[in-house]
């Protein structure tokens, strides 16, 4: 299983920018997938998490600002910010884990894409 993130780059403050992680390979089903983030000097934070069955759960520093969601059939997740702020800036990650065509338990992280928000 590959998982592949796209969509970062560099965005004015007050903007808003998605991000999106794509999942390929031996998927049966995806069963969460989150959206973390580090900034520089920073530990790996988690941002958002959102279940196949679209429960989700928000940071509170982004409560309200970003949405997670999930297209199943595409098996990819999506992560739209707005009114981003320049401490929003970091490398954003996804992890996601499910199972595939084998049955077998799987855990993955993206590349990561870089999101940079100028003040």
């Amino acid at each position: 299983v590959q998982l592949v993130e796209s969509g970062g780059g560099l965005i004015q403050g007050g903007g808003s920018l998605r991000v999106s992680c794509a999942a390929s390979g031996s998927i049966l089903r995806i069963v969460a997938v989150g959206w973390y983030r580090q900034a520089p000097g920073k530990q790996r934070e988690l941002v958002a998490a959102i279940s196949r069955d679209s429960e989700t759960t928000y940071a509170d520093s982004v409560k309200g600002r970003f949405t997670i969601s999930i297209d199943n059939a595409k098996n990819t997740v999506y992560l739209q910010m707005n009114s981003l702020k320049p401490e929003d800036t970091a490398v954003y990650y996804c992890n996601a884990e499910g199972f595939d065509r084998d049955y077998r338990p799987w855990n993955y992280w993206g590349q990561g894409t870089l999101v940079t928000v100028s003040s």
